[in-house]
């Protein structure tokens, strides 16, 4: 019997390797569709991050002016704080320069209008706003307050202030979304991770192609499976565990590109990232075993099918756009609580998000059940399986 079992399992790695499809869904489209996400989001990442603003200063009038100094100064000053970078000149050269689009705005108080922009955008928004809380800040420490001590005090209370608005200004201006995280996760970060859920949803094309061999009804390979000594038992445990290696090996392709090429950080847990991945591999493969014995059809029908399952369960999970995720968690929660894809998903999420890890272990025991409840149903319909002839 172990001989057998070891001879299936060459033979299935053989099957498995000579199949280009297969090698294609479970090793290379994973790999490409994360370089994909690599060059779209990193692009996206570095148009939300908050970039400081360029501005030219018509020095003259500043050289008397004591409140504007100190609020250009503050709001220059190279710390994380830091707004503007300012260059001081005369009016000529600054034209210049907003013409030629290397400067936001041209701050000039021998003018009436005190800033002058070329067009309206989030540096733009940011620069009205805050030269209009600096003109009410100069019209109040003239008018009211005459102590040196308590100019320098409101002063520095509206410099807060102003730098909280700004950010708020800034977040609402933009898509971007604020990082409450501990870890500082990049909110696209959960592509990767539907990524990673999909890759072993994958895997159950390996667990259907490899059962279907042993099945009589599958074509003249189960056939001769049948009548072969050997038991069907062990016939399938050995095609089910050469499906799970070449699995493993294809996920661990896909870290080792994410992480040393596409420079991916999956945080400080990897050992539970590396548990949740086995498992989740081992309920993608449980759903393809599921839908081989289940599915009365062709194999190329049960393999778009089970394509079809894995590609809903990620899009529900939020591959093709984050706020999925939250709309479903929000309006349908049983429906993510027996989505594999987004228990594999949102345990990533939870390890990142979360200071426990009650949630994380949540998903691991869901995709157990899950696992268990499939491969017990598929063993139900195997067991079932009988043919008037061959």
């Amino acid at each position: 019997m172990i001989n057998m079992f070891f001879h299936n399992l060459k033979y299935t790695f053989k099957i498995i390797f000579k199949s280009k499809s297969l090698i294609f869904w479970t090793f290379a489209f994973p790999i490409i569709l994360g370089t994909m996400f690599s060059f779209a989001f990193s692009d996206i990442e570095k148009k939300e991050q908050f970039e400081i603003i360029d501005i030219a200063v018509v020095n003259n009038p500043l050289k008397e002016n004591e409140i504007w100094n100190t609020f250009l100064k503050e709001l220059s000053k190279e710390n994380e704080n830091q707004i503007l970078n300012i260059q001081y000149t005369d009016l000529k050269q600054a034209t210049e320069w907003l013409e030629q689009e290397k400067i936001s705005g041209i701050l000039n108080l021998d003018s009436e209008e005190v800033l002058i922009v070329k067009k309206n955008g989030i540096n733009e928004t940011i620069l009205k706003f805050a030269m209009e809380e600096m003109k009410q800040t100069e019209t109040l420490l003239k008018t009211i307050i005459e102590s040196p001590e308590e100019k320098q005090m409101l002063f520095q209370q509206n410099r807060n202030k102003l730098f909280e608005n700004i950010e708020k200004i800034r977040q609402e201006t933009t898509n971007s979304i604020k990082d409450i995280s501990t870890n500082n996760m990049s909110y696209t970060m959960i592509e990767y991770y539907t990524l990673i859920a999909m890759t072993c949803l994958y895997g159950g094309l390996l667990g259907m192609i490899a059962l279907q061999k042993d099945l009589a009804n599958m074509g003249s390979v189960g056939k001769r499976s049948s009548i072969s000594p050997t038991t069907k038992k062990t016939m399938i445990l050995s095609s089910m565990v050469a499906s799970y290696i070449i699995q493993i090996i294809g996920i661990s392709l896909l870290f080792f590109y994410t992480i040393f090429i596409l420079q991916v950080d999956y945080g400080n847990h990897f050992f539970l990232v590396i548990l949740l991945t086995i498992i989740g591999c081992l309920t993608g493969l449980a759903l393809g075993i599921f839908l081989a014995s289940a599915l009365k059809a062709s194999e190329n029908t049960k393999t778009g099918i089970l394509l079809a399952v894995t590609m809903f369960g990620c899009f529900l999970s939020g591959m093709m756009g984050i706020t999925m995720k939250y709309v479903v968690d929000k309006n349908i929660p049983f429906l993510n609580q027996i989505n594999p894809a987004n228990l594999i998903t949102d345990g990533f999420y939870a390890l990142y998000y979360y200071d426990t890890t009650e949630r994380f272990y949540k998903n691991v025991v869901s995709l157990i059940l899950i696992t268990i409840l499939l491969i017990g149903t598929s063993i139900i319909f195997l067991r079932r399986q009988t043919y008037d002839n061959l």
